[in-house]
């Protein structure tokens, strides 16, 4: 049903994403599917990565790590950005579009105040994408 799994990460949040990076690679062994795990970052430096090139090291050493742990075909997409925290929505949207994948899965909070004002990551994902999103809280 599924072919390629987009799975947006941050590699700062490495252990938020525990949950998220277990349901995916489920689904990518239930439909033997490619997982592309995608990561916006700044193209300045930064906590994880002081250049564009060590950041899309370290993603690429993830995926590799992630497909050697689970048995599952993964790579990586990197993403740089000027400023991701207001171009993250509009970057995966084209990522999603770009790998021409039929699934997202990416970690969720739950819901709170601020999101009946401002959509959260997923929700826009879900809303502007036409890949199907499965949201996973914590």
């Amino acid at each position: 049903m599924f072919q390629k799994i987009v799975v947006p990460v941050d590699l700062a949040h490495e252990a938020a994403l525990q949950k998220a990076l277990q349901v995916a690679v489920g689904m990518a062994k239930a439909h033997s599917a490619e997982l592309c795990y995608v990561g916006v970052a700044s193209a300045t430096p930064g906590g994880v990565a002081r250049t564009p090139e060590e950041y899309k090291e370290k993603l690429e050493k993830f995926a590799e790590s992630q497909s050697a742990n689970h048995g599952v075909q993964a790579s990586s997409h990197a993403i740089m950005t000027h400023d991701p925290s207001t171009d993250l929505n509009k970057a995966l949207e084209q990522a999603i579009a770009d790998l021409k994948a039929d699934l997202v899965v990416m970690a969720t909070h739950v819901p709170n105040i601020s999101d009946y004002i401002w959509a959260g990551h997923g929700a826009h994902v879900a809303a502007h994408s036409t890949a199907s999103v499965l949201l996973v809280r914590d």
